[in-house]
């Protein structure tokens, strides 16, 4: 018997699912500390514009994970498509370029 009949194909999704949900809470902790830092430092309109551009990103990854999470039922999920990696890198580095422009 081989190492690939003894393999169970679902416990791979089951990872992955948890590891984008995990990823997800933390996008939305980050998020949440962000609308916290602009509001506590003043409601500038600048800290305003980074709230909203926050809230935006946030969605957007969220959207990504949702989407992903929802194709990962099966045993053999099909790859993550290049635009919805594309998507959720972007909303990740964007996250973290408004949460800087809130600290200046």
């Amino acid at each position: 018997m081989t190492a690939a009949a003894d393999r169970d194909p679902g416990l791979q999704p089951e990872r992955t699912r948890l590891a984008w949900r995990r990823t997800t809470l933390s996008a939305t902790v980050v998020a949440l500390l962000a609308g916290r830092q602009a509001l506590h430092s003043g409601a500038t309109p600048a800290a305003l514009v980074a709230v909203a551009l926050s809230a935006v990103a946030w969605l957007g990854f969220l959207l990504v994970a949702h989407r992903r999470v929802g194709r990962m039922g099966v045993a053999r999920p099909e790859p993550l498509a290049p635009r919805g990696a594309l998507t959720a890198a972007l909303c990740t580095v964007a996250l973290a370029v408004f949460a800087a422009a809130m600290l200046f």
